[in-house]
């Protein structure tokens, strides 16, 4: 984004946060009295926010937590980790679209080796399905 839509678009929230200050400034205070106890009733309301609190673990190998839950796995492992659990399901992919394809070809093959068999086994000379009027000679051989 270029600098002066930057600044206009900070100009225009500045002018926006005034015109709002002002008009809040005029209210009613029955008004803002009923906002505000709104406003406390929605924060007591609200689900408070989890604290995750990380416990020192010993930096010996096999030795848990001071909590004494497992440690946790170095982060060069758990990384490696992570990229594999990620990769897995994308080269499943990949080769289930390659064995996808593998099975369509085979199976188109099959379908024109069948064909093919047909053509060199029949009574009908093979120029005849090169003829256009080939539906004719059909309909006047049976």
């Amino acid at each position: 984004m270029s600098s002066s839509l930057e600044n206009k678009e900070f100009e225009f929230g500045r002018e926006m946060r005034r015109a709002l200050d002002e008009s809040a400034a005029n209210l009613p205070a029955p008004t803002t009295a009923r906002l505000a106890a709104a406003r406390q009733a929605a924060l007591a309301r609200k689900k408070a926010e989890p604290v995750f609190v990380r416990a020192p673990a010993l930096a010996a190998a096999g030795v848990g937590s001071l909590a004494g839950a497992p440690s946790p796995l170095p982060a060069r492992r758990r990384s490696a980790l992570g990229r594999f659990a990620l990769a897995w399901p994308l080269a499943a992919l990949v080769a289930g679209l390659f064995a996808i394809a593998y099975f369509e070809d085979q199976q188109r093959t099959a379908e024109l080796a069948d064909i093919d068999a047909a053509m060199l086994s029949d009574d009908l000379p093979l120029t005849a399905y090169l003829d256009h009027g080939f539906n004719a000679y059909l309909t006047r051989a049976h």
